[in-house]
This record gives structure tokens, sequence and C-alpha cells, in this order.
């Protein structure tokens, strides 16, 4: 609740238990709490994955390009937005990015997370920013920290952020959540 008072536009919810911790009755206790879009982040590999998430109340869910081959990958995303739900397709680098891009994907997580040596590095987004059609909305995942970083990202072309551990490493999360959900993001729709 406190997120979304702060005025986060939706809340990724972690549901991996062996890396994470998480769980789906995590997801249904957020989704129980706030009235914003809830998304279920975690290694989505089989359409069972999907299917509970949308049981469990989730409005959307994060598939990894890296995890993935191309027919799964679309296979996912396409039963998912049979299901309603929005689908946040995750890229790091060009060639994640172009296989998204050809399963379809509308929204383009692009993490600033090189998760083979958890680098990370805003310039991620920055650099493949040019490379993605107007119609698509773009969000920024990790390493965001500052309302400055959200307003850089904005004026480049982001629609969203995605952030986490500068909330969680703060002893009240709500601050930096304020402080970054009053910066606008664009809205990159174009003819």
């Amino acid at each position: 609740r406190d997120y979304q008072a702060a005025g986060a536009t939706a809340i990724s919810v972690l549901t991996d238990r062996p890396w994470f911790g998480g769980s789906l009755a995590d997801l249904a206790a957020v989704r129980d709490e706030v009235s914003i879009p809830v998304l279920r982040k975690d290694f989505i590999l089989v359409d069972e994955q999907v299917l509970e998430a949308r049981a469990w109340g989730a409005d959307g869910v994060l598939l990894i390009v890296r995890i993935l081959d191309d027919s799964r990958l679309r296979e996912l995303r396409e039963l998912a937005e049979e299901l309603g739900m929005t689908v946040l397709v995750e890229v790091h680098g060009r060639v994640e990015l172009m296989r998204a891009l050809g399963s379809g994907a509308r929204v383009v997580g692009i993490n600033n997370r090189d998760l083979a040596d958890f680098r990370t590095t805003l310039d991620t987004t920055f650099t493949l920013i040019p490379e993605i059609p107007a119609h698509n909305v773009i969000v920024s995942e990790s390493g965001i920290h500052t309302a400055a970083d959200v307003k850089r990202l904005g004026s480049e072309g982001v629609n969203a952020v995605l952030v986490g551990e500068a909330l969680l490493r703060h002893d009240d999360p709500a601050v930096p959540a304020r402080a970054l959900a009053g910066q606008p993001c664009r809205e990159r729709i174009r003819a």
C-alpha cells in the first residue's frame, strides 16, 4: 500500500522461492492490498506458471528472453495475452532485443544488470532505445537509484522504470518510491 500511496503505477512481486524466497502467496497478499496492477516476477518457463500467475491475481508476467527459446517466448507471451495479462519481455543487449521484438513483444524491459556478471549500467538502456519502435513501451530495469536517473531515462524515451533494490535498501521504502514516482517518463506513442 505504501508504494501505491507513493505513486507507483504497478508493483512487481518476486515469486521465485529458490533464489529469492518469494511465493505465489506473496503475490496474492500484495494483490489483496492494492488496486494497481501486480506483475509476477519469476523465471517463467512453462504454461502452468502463467496460468498460476493469473489464478493468483497477477495482471502481468515477466518473461526473460535469455532463458527462453524463440518459440517458447512467443507461446508464453501469447498465452499470457490471451488471459488478458500484460507481458514485460526482459532483454539485455541487442540480440535479445531483436528476439523480443521478433516474438511480438509490446512491452520491452531493458535490464541494466548483466545477469552474466551482475554489473549494472544505465547505458544499456540508452544504447537500446533507438532500436525500439515508437509503438513499444520501454521499461528500464535495475540500477535506478535517484530521481535524476528516472528523469534522464524519461527524457530519452523510457516510459516506466522497475525499481527494487533502491527501495528495499532504504529504512522507509516509501521515501525513495515517492521521489522516483514523481519524475515524468515519456509517452512514446508517435505517428
